[in-house]
């Protein structure tokens, strides 16, 4: 009897635990690839609830319905309308849903706030994400879908945590027990407005204010019930007047309830053995499949002297990743013919501009495309010798990952997620992926660029060695979505 009665409790445990862990989850993005993409937020917003899906668990996307996300309007079913209040206004939120990769995405639409052709950037960017963060509220109250737990994602979403305490929570009692998580992909970006900004908001409360403004970052921060970082080591940096841009002092005062999960990478997407590349190529076939790419693509791009280390850059064009240490030593590289170089991406003008007059004069051994080709960016991977990073900071960053996976060495600066993810190349073990520096100074990157190319031109061996290490390194999306569930569990299991 006594050891059926212990089968019996071990059995409802098990169930028990079983249950709780499958857990209903709404992420809260400004943006979500394949549909909108400004940044690492979009590829996290598509690559984290599909593995969380995979995991067992009932993910939904909601975003706003960009007026680049119109073509997809008649593979859409429209749920319903909600009048959102903020202030003195009233403004229709109309909802529309699809399944794109078995993942649910929920589109909220209003024409005057989202039928633009820029994701961010307007005077009314307050009002139009204040109204996309009641949006999600109205969604659930809507569709009589209520979830366990809210992932906000940055300043976007930031007011989230807020609202449901302020608001939600009292009206209806599926929201009273609901956790709120807030995940920290930009620092920088806070979306700070003028402080009469709170008329919108229908509360007044001092979590929001940040020197003498409202800050829907800070919001989060101090509102949600747990705040992550993208990496470890950002997680620690940000908590420093250098790296936390003023909420520093917020981040320490939630510092216990502030943690650090890596990004993982779409394996899938991003596999030298399936992308549309000119030779496909593994860990076992990699030198001669490198070789093709690298031959085939400079031919395309009309890039001479084959034999060439080729370097790349292929980012968003702003101060964070590093182009001001990188302006003033890469010309001479160029012109006494040490590598080519190709650079993707767009943003800052002045780097824009840069990056065109090196085309300009050096265009038989620099080729720049203003803008973003997901197909084109995979065959430079492919093609690349080494690739360059050097941040001035870098909340994880999935550039260089992608890099290592195609068995382009990169070149990085060790600050946040690029410290937690480039083992730098040690010279008497041969253990490493890839080169780094420590200090934000062009002569420390010149040193690691001149390490990576005498090690390409003197030691095949310990190159092609470093290759297959990079290329073995397994940053998976399942590693990461098992992270957050630890934590969603965790923040569930608190009263």
């Amino acid at each position: 009897m006594r050891i059926f009665r212990l089968v019996k409790t071990l059995f409802f445990e098990y169930n028990r635990e079983k249950v709780i862990k499958m857990m209903k989850i709404l992420f809260c993005s400004g943006e979500a690839y394949p549909f909108s993409k400004s940044g690492g937020l979009a590829d996290v917003a598509a690559a984290l609830p599909k593995a969380l899906k995979k995991l067992g668990h009932e993910v939904t996307i909601i975003t706003p319905f960009y007026q680049q996300i119109k073509p997809h309007l008649h593979e859409m079913t429209h749920l319903g309308d909600r009048m959102i209040t903020m202030g003195t206004y009233e403004k229709k939120a109309s909802y529309y849903k699809l399944i794109y990769d078995e993942v649910p995405y929920i589109f909220v639409d209003n024409d005057d706030f989202y039928n633009r052709k820029r994701y961010y950037g307007y005077e009314d960017d307050a009002m139009r994400f204040t109204f996309f963060n009641f949006a999600i509220f109205e969604y659930m109250i809507l569709t009589d879908h209520y979830v366990d737990i809210v992932h906000a994602n940055d300043w976007q979403t930031g007011l989230t945590p807020f609202f449901l305490d302020v608001k939600y929570r009292a009206i209806n009692p599926s929201f009273q027990k609901m956790k709120t998580l807030l995940s920290i992909h930009n620092l920088e970006k806070q979306g700070s407005y003028p402080l009469d900004t709170e008329k919108l908001f229908n509360n007044k409360n001092f979590t929001y204010i940040h020197m003498d403004r409202v800050n829907f970052l800070k919001c989060g921060i101090m509102r949600a019930n747990a705040v992550n970082t993208v990496s470890e080591n950002y997680r620690n940096e940000i908590l420093t007047r250098f790296y936390g841009f003023t909420l520093d002092g917020p981040l320490k005062a939630r510092q216990h309830d502030l943690y650090g999960i890596l990004n993982g990478l779409d394996q899938d997407h991003h596999d030298p053995m399936k992308a549309s590349l000119y030779a496909n190529y593994g860990e076992s076939n990699f030198i001669e499949g490198k070789k093709v790419n690298k031959e085939k693509l400079m031919d395309e791009l009309k890039l001479e002297d084959k034999e060439l280390p080729l370097l790349s850059f292929i980012h968003r064009f702003a101060r964070q990743k590093g182009i001001d240490i990188l302006m003033p030593v890469l010309e001479d590289y160029i012109k006494d013919q040490k590598f080519n170089f190709i650079v993707l991406g767009y943003g800052d003008a002045l780097y824009e501009q840069f990056f065109a007059e090196m085309q300009k004069k050096y265009p038989n051994h620099v080729y720049y495309e203003n803008g973003f080709n997901d197909e084109l960016s995979q065959k430079v991977y492919a093609a690349s010798d080494l690739f360059m990073l050097p941040s001035l900071f870098e909340p994880c960053g999935l550039n260089q990952m992608i890099a290592m996976r195609y068995g382009a060495l990169p070149i990085v600066r060790e600050t946040g997620g690029l410290k937690d993810t480039v083992t730098p190349y040690n010279k008497f073990t041969g253990v490493g992926v890839g080169f780094a520096f420590k200090n934000y100074d062009a002569e420390e990157l010149k040193q690691s660029i001149d390490e990576a190319l005498l090690l390409y031109k003197e030691d095949r061996e310990a190159w092609e060695n470093l290759i297959h290490q990079a290329m073995h390194v397994n940053h998976s999306l399942s590693k990461m979505a098992k992270k957050y569930v630890e934590l969603y569990q965790k923040l569930l299991n608190e009263n």
